[in-house]
């Protein structure tokens, strides 16, 4: 009995990006050590192969292609290339088993706690994740999700950077307070921004977020080795993660090796990107391990700043000529849960929705006024919901739970420990299950 093959497209959802000439110079710089006078003249040779680079020659002549330069600086050149994308002809171009057309995930980024920003981002809170809502709702026909990216702030607060250390300031927490209490919205799956996962990360990963589409892993590191931004472990180390499209529990102190840890992890490749890149063998390799019985979850990574449209046409390609030589390998277009959802540990395969409930208790003379939180219904992924307090001076805040002897049960006391209620404006949780099904639940103290 065949497998089948999930194609999870996972878009960074990064909104408009401006490069200058004088800036992809010093991006070649930066990524491999090839110091240049930047011209024209001198990117087109770049481009064309014509200067004599050594074995980093193709490296910088695809990281200087014309797909690769060619951002989308404003909102308007990324909405008209949505159009193109997402419009029912084109999803359509190719089906898949279940007669379903193309299915996008755009996870969502905050561009917040920046001050240099000369890419000129749009920067803001819940401005991509507004700009993607808007995109869906006129869409309702489309089976397309919003889920979450973020990109850890550098030491020096620069927006087109990328740092690894997730807590060098609040800014997560920020963001994910402020998206439930003021969208209504918590992720059940993540992509790390530049592919670089850490201790720090993966802990907390694991505490909230079920899905991971992070993994990069390539059998030949040729191309992340040969440029200064991803060698020797710096960004997106995956060197021993699995490569053959399987998805794994990680190990503890290792998120790149299979071990006992709770939330899954897939792996997904870049379309006409400089480094780890789906290929045409790539696709078959998929389909090979469905045709002797495995499922593979087919993680495909793309930005919303270049022009996915060249990118899917190629990838469309790879398909149509790959599902020919494997004629009974089932295919499916999955949002992040779907696609997860095959590999989800049996055990857990029957729960029901993941409902939480809270009941508040006033303060008396015995005690402090606190919150319960209750799962009536399921259960939670990782050992507490997520808690995101508004104060009435608009700050947005994270806190712990204390743990009842009951399972499925927590409380949060106000007290000078945590934060008086009088200074509460909205008490929040939100926790996922392990299907990836989400659970909001608020009271209002206003």
């Amino acid at each position: 009995m065949s497998g089948r093959v999930y194609f999870l497209h996972a878009v960074d959802t990064e909104g408009p990006l401006y490069e200058s000439l004088a800036a992809t110079f010093s991006r070649l710089e930066e990524i491999f050590g090839i110091k240049l006078r930047p011209s024209r003249q001198t990117l087109r040779e770049l481009q064309a192969g014509s200067i004599d680079l050594g074995e980093k020659t193709p490296l910088v002549q695809e990281a200087l292609s014309h797909h690769r330069v060619s951002t989308l600086g404003t909102w308007g050149e990324i909405d008209a290339m949505l159009d193109q994308i997402t419009s029912p002809d084109y999803r359509r171009k190719i089906v898949d088993c279940n007669n379903q057309g193309w299915v996008f995930n755009w996870f969502c980024l905050d561009h917040v706690g920046f001050t240099v920003n000369p890419r000129r981002r749009d920067m803001g809170f819940h401005n991509i994740h507004d700009h993607y809502v808007e995109l869906l709702s006129s869409q309702p026909e489309s089976r397309d999700q919003i889920q979450w990216h973020f990109h850890p702030i550098s030491t020096y607060r620069e927006a087109h950077r990328c740092a690894t250390h997730y807590f060098r300031s609040s800014e997560i927490y920020q963001i994910l307070s402020r998206r439930i209490i003021e969208r209504d919205f918590f992720p059940s799956c993540f992509r790390a921004g530049f592919q670089a996962e850490r201790p720090d990360s993966h802990w907390f990963l694991e505490q909230f977020i079920p899905f991971d589409i992070s993994n990069m892993s390539t059998a030949d590191t040729t191309d992340i080795d040969l440029s200064n931004d991803f060698r020797n472990g710096r960004s997106g180390n995956w060197r021993k993660a699995p490569h053959d499209w399987s998805v794994y529990h990680p190990s503890h102190d290792d998120y790149q090796l299979p071990g006992q840890c709770r939330r899954l992890i897939g792996r997904a490749l870049n379309l006409r990107n400089r480094i780890g890149n789906l290929t045409l063998e790539e696709v078959d390799l998929a389909f090979a391990r469905a045709a002797s019985g495995l499922d593979a979850l087919v993680g495909i990574c793309s930005h919303d700043w270049r022009d996915m449209k060249s990118e899917l046409d190629l990838l469309f390609n790879y398909i149509q000529e790959v599902k020919s030589r494997y004629p009974r390998v089932d295919f499916q277009f999955c949002t992040a849960n779907e696609a997860f959802m095959p590999f989800v540990d049996q055990v857990y395969v029957d729960d029901p929705a993941l409902e939480l409930a809270l009941t508040f208790t006033p303060g008396s003379e015995e005690d402090v006024p606190s919150v319960r939180i209750d799962a009536v219904r399921g259960r939670v992924f990782g050992p507490q919901p997520f808690v995101a307090i508004k104060t009435r001076s608009n700050q947005f805040l994270h806190d712990n739970l204390d743990f009842d002897s009951s399972r499925g049960r927590w409380h949060y006391a106000f007290h000078a420990d945590t934060l008086p209620l009088e200074d509460v404006h909205t008490f929040a949780v939100a926790a996922n299950d392990f299907h990836g099904r989400t659970s909001i639940a608020r009271l209002s103290f206003v």
